[in-house]
């Protein structure tokens, strides 16, 4: 690779549908089916949710984060029209962190400086490249190279920076290659949906469509100003993204900032003593692995609850000071009081006025130190 003349060339590599690829590479029988990874869908009646799907079982309508018993009746429905029928799968996590090792070693090789983003996807930097032309066939012989080793396919997005390099690894997935280019970045950004920008959720996603923003081109018309009355800071940094701005840097220095467990339970339950049974076992194994992990403790305490028909509810709380990692049993017994001072509302008119049954539970802490 040549030295760099100063332009930036930033890549993202992200895994097609990780997990089940994996699965369909060690089982070659699942090859050519539908797979999906995540809870036992017990005939339609399972809890749980997808954690991911391959491409032919998304043509159904599954995907990741979808209830189970709802994939489970597409899955059927798609039988039924004659298509194959989906394979439901349970995660095997430890396989896929030793398969995605061994990808982020050779992902890593390739580059200037390395970022893993995530068990399944990665930042390059590789501006001693020269120009995106060279840049194109370097990368056409990494996606080789681990197609090669470890029978997997990528997508994979070059571009003048992080944000925009994950943005254009999305455009052609599975197994594609999106170059975009300084000069084509508005040409790039102005017809998509304004979802692909990293931070637009379902709610800010719902309010810019009451604006009769949609595409990221009419984002762009919007003064900074109105969108920081809109959305406060997060406005001047939407200002910035809408234009495909990002200065960040591709590196693996970062520091956990959370951390945290949630389970659905089998059957929903209107118990308390249920429910504070399971929030008091992950107060104590979330203890556990900051302890394993070296923190010396947190500053806030989260509470998820969804409740059966799928209404999500996060109360946080904070402490000033942050409660501390000492020696005995103090912080379990802190994080056990925030958390149950958090779930109580959620049995009582305060939170669930009309005693719904809950379905999943979760606890996190946050502001890590």
């Amino acid at each position: 690779m040549k030295e760099s003349g100063g332009m930036r060339i930033i890549v993202h590599v992200d895994m097609d549908a990780f997990y089940a690829a994996v699965e369909q590479r060690y089982n070659p029988s699942l090859r050519d089916l539908p797979v999906a990874v995540g809870a036992d869908p017990k005939q339609g009646s399972g809890r749980g949710v997808i954690t991911t799907a391959n491409y032919m079982a998304r043509k159904f309508g599954i995907h990741s984060a979808l209830p189970v018993s709802r994939a489970w009746r597409l899955a059927e429905a798609a039988r039924k029209r004659g298509e194959p029928a989906t394979v439901f799968i349970p995660p095997n996590f430890p396989r896929y962190r030793e398969v995605s090792a061994r990808i982020m070693e050779i992902i890593a090789r390739a580059a200037d400086s390395f970022e893993k983003a995530s068990i399944d996807e990665a930042y390059l930097d590789i501006s001693s490249a020269g120009n995106f032309t060279a840049a194109v066939e370097h990368m056409s012989r990494l996606k080789a190279e681990i197609r090669e080793r470890e029978g997997l396919g990528c997508s994979v997005g070059i571009a003048p920076n992080k944000l925009i390099a994950k943005i254009a690894s999305g455009q052609r997935k599975p197994d594609g290659m999106t170059l975009v280019e300084p000069a084509k970045l508005g040409e790039f950004l102005d017809p998509l949906p304004i979802r692909v920008i990293p931070g637009i959720g379902p709610k800010s996603e719902a309010f810019l469509h009451r604006q009769s923003i949609v595409t990221v081109k009419d984002l762009r018309a919007i003064p900074q100003a109105t969108l920081i009355g809109w959305f406060g800071k997060w406005g001047k940094r939407l200002f910035e993204k809408a234009r495909g701005v990002d200065d960040s840097e591709v590196s693996n220095e970062w520091t956990r900032k959370s951390l945290g467990e949630q389970e659905t339970f089998e059957e929903d339950t209107r118990s308390p003593s249920i429910v504070t049974q399971r929030l008091d076992g992950m107060a104590a194994r979330i203890i556990a692995k900051l302890r394993n992990k070296e923190f010396s403790g947190f500053r806030t305490v989260t509470l998820t609850v969804r409740f059966a028909d799928f209404q999500t509810s996060n109360r946080s709380r904070s402490v000033k000071t942050g409660i501390l990692l000492d020696a005995g049993d103090q912080a379990l017994i802190a994080l056990k009081q925030q958390a149950l001072s958090l779930l109580l509302p959620f049995f009582d008119h305060r939170e669930n006025p009309r005693n719904k049954a809950i379905r999943l539970i979760g606890l996190r802490v946050e502001k890590l130190f």
